[in-house]
């Protein structure tokens, strides 16, 4: 049985080795609205996530800076678990990744992981959210008492975040995601789905 420490490490495991390979470079910049929209046009469709910033302000705030300065774009989703999450958050030039490094306070957890939620993936560390972030498959409220805070939930084309390639499960390396971003996926994970363009609307 995984223990709630190793489940965490999960999804940290990405940041990790971000932060062990670059120094932070980049902070946050102003506040978020209190409630935005952002449209992920993907090579499986799009979809529409809906943040409230009275949720997790610290991670709107961070997830509104990403958006604003267009740092998915091309980015890949590189591990797909069905029935649990799809995750993403390395750019695909890593030259961008290793400038968003930096890490945000940890938010109080104010709802719960279930199906449709959007958060921020992070180590066992305090205060580790970088850029990596998941979308909830399942109803995964154990992931409530670990910390892990959402910060909104897919607001139209769930069924389109359904369809996100997942045969190569959890296979892409990280590390050499973090080294050579697409070109080490494009090579070694060519059917892997991926954001076209990640943009805000009303």
């Amino acid at each position: 049985m995984i223990s709630n420490v190793s489940r965490r490490a999960w999804f940290g495991a990405a940041l990790i080795v971000c932060a062990t390979l670059f120094a932070p470079a980049l902070g946050w910049a102003a506040d978020a609205p209190p409630a935005y929209r952002v449209k992920f046009d993907t090579s499986r469709g799009s979809f529409v996530v809906a943040i409230a910033r009275a949720q997790a302000p610290h991670g709107a705030d961070r997830f509104y800076d990403l958006v604003r300065h267009r740092y998915f774009d091309g980015a890949r989703f590189y591990r797909v678990v069905p029935g649990f999450v799809v995750q993403w958050g390395y750019a695909a030039d890593p030259a961008v990744t290793s400038k968003w490094t930096g890490t945000i306070p940890d938010d109080p957890v104010r709802a719960s992981n279930v199906r449709g939620t959007i958060v921020f993936a992070a180590t066992g560390e305090p205060n580790s959210r970088s850029a990596q972030l998941f979308i909830n498959y399942g109803n995964n409220a154990r992931l409530d008492g670990l910390g892990f805070a959402p910060l909104g939930s897919v607001a139209r084309g769930m069924d389109v975040v359904d369809k996100i390639y997942a045969g190569y499960g959890q296979s892409p390396d990280q590390g050499s995601i973090a080294q050579a971003g697409n070109a080490y996926l494009t090579k070694s994970f060519p059917k892997l789905d991926y954001i076209k363009t990640a943009r805000l609307v009303k």
